[in-house]
């Protein structure tokens, strides 16, 4: 599994991230909510080592990995696969390549190998036949799945989800989160998704985790989520204007 202990981040003026305790254990989907800027995003570039904490402590599968150096972050990193936003594909990159990138970095495939994993991975992200186009070929939802299939292919332990159903309208949405769900159940991998989506959360999470003050605010199953009178959480999830959130950005 993966341990948090006391993180904090600081960015310019703001401690974006404050003390933060979470557990992620395997085989679990959490899903991390809160509003912008509460450092949902950070927490995910620490997990792979695209940020370095100030202080606090990261453990994946036992290793404390948060002062590791560089050169030491690869075999970390295999066991991670990463859905950024906006997918971050390469434009001028077919389909395939920017799917087979991952393994062609990390070496030590065949030519055939990796076009026998590149395939796979499309396949299970229903893209057949899509290998030779561009992401300027593409709708959203697709580019979304390519994103998806390159995270895929490298067959990780962990999968992170950045805002997986921004911009994508409801139905396509949806169609995400049920990849993600397949996803889950085929390659029995631990999920971790930061999301606004509250829809989304409640369908493809097994935990919710609400970041706030740079802190784990609130903890607990979708049931005890959507239960909760905690006025902060209910504020955010029903999307509501008027509440403690907004009374303090007006401050």
């Amino acid at each position: 599994m993966i341990q948090v202990r006391g993180l904090k981040k600081r960015l310019r003026s703001q401690q974006v991230l404050n003390g933060l305790d979470i557990d992620l254990p395997d085989g679990h989907t959490v899903v991390i909510i809160g509003q912008s800027g509460t450092g949902k995003s950070v927490f995910l570039k620490h997990l792979i080592g695209l940020m370095r904490p100030d202080a606090g402590s990261i453990h994946v599968d036992g290793e404390r990995v948060d002062p590791l150096r560089e050169r030491e972050w690869a075999p970390v990193r295999r066991k991670f696969g990463m859905l950024f936003q906006g997918a971050a594909l390469f434009d001028s990159m077919r389909v395939f390549e920017n799917v087979a990138f991952p393994l062609r970095e990390r070496g030590g495939l065949t030519v055939e190998q990796i076009r026998e994993r590149v395939m796979h991975a499309l396949s299970l992200v229903d893209l057949d036949g899509s290998e030779d186009k561009y992401p300027a070929e593409l709708s959203g939802g697709m580019r979304k799945r390519v994103g998806l299939a390159r995270a895929i292919v490298g067959e990780p332990k962990y999968l992170l989800y950045d805002e997986p159903t921004t911009g994508l309208d409801p139905v396509t949405a949806d169609t995400i989160n049920e990849l993600i769900l397949r996803l889950r159940d085929s390659l029995r991998v631990t999920s971790i998704a930061v999301t606004h989506d509250m829809a989304s959360a409640f369908k493809i999470g097994d935990r919710i985790v609400m970041l706030y003050g740079g802190k784990n605010y609130f903890e607990g199953t979708i049931e005890e989520t959507k239960a909760t009178d905690d006025p902060i959480v209910r504020q955010f999830i029903t999307g509501q204007a008027e509440g403690p959130l907004t009374a303090k950005n007006r401050r």
